[in-house]
């Protein structure tokens, strides 16, 4: 089992920066991807970003430009660097590693941009 935990939400102004981090208790190199995804209150859970292994990273349409994943296997941990954030990036953000046959959620960290 591991357990994964998101840090570096906050409250930020429009336009601002925020850098969110997951730290796993375990290696992370057995997650083939590990991703952020973000839920409003009544809405589907979404993907942001995910990024691979070897670093092949992907992004959602709304965070292109914006948003930069990345993973360092060596010290167990995911991060997310979000920058130019709108209010519409306000959401609880969770972090995602997947094996093959399991799925591991982090706790969730709530992003708000508002001025």
């Amino acid at each position: 089992q591991v357990q994964l935990v998101e840090s570096g939400g906050g409250l930020v102004q429009p336009g601002g920066s925020l850098r969110l981090s997951c730290a796993a208790s375990r290696s992370i190199f057995g997650f083939y991807v590990m991703g952020w995804y973000r839920q409003v209150p009544g809405k589907q859970r979404e993907l942001v970003a995910t990024i691979s292994t070897l670093g092949n990273s992907d992004y959602a349409d709304s965070v292109k430009g914006r948003f930069t994943i990345s993973r360092d296997n060596a010290e167990n941990m995911m991060t997310l660097q979000m920058n130019s954030l709108k209010p519409e990036d306000t959401a609880v953000y969770y972090c995602n590693g997947k094996t093959y046959g399991n799925d591991y959620w982090g706790q969730g960290t709530q992003v708000t941009v508002s001025s």
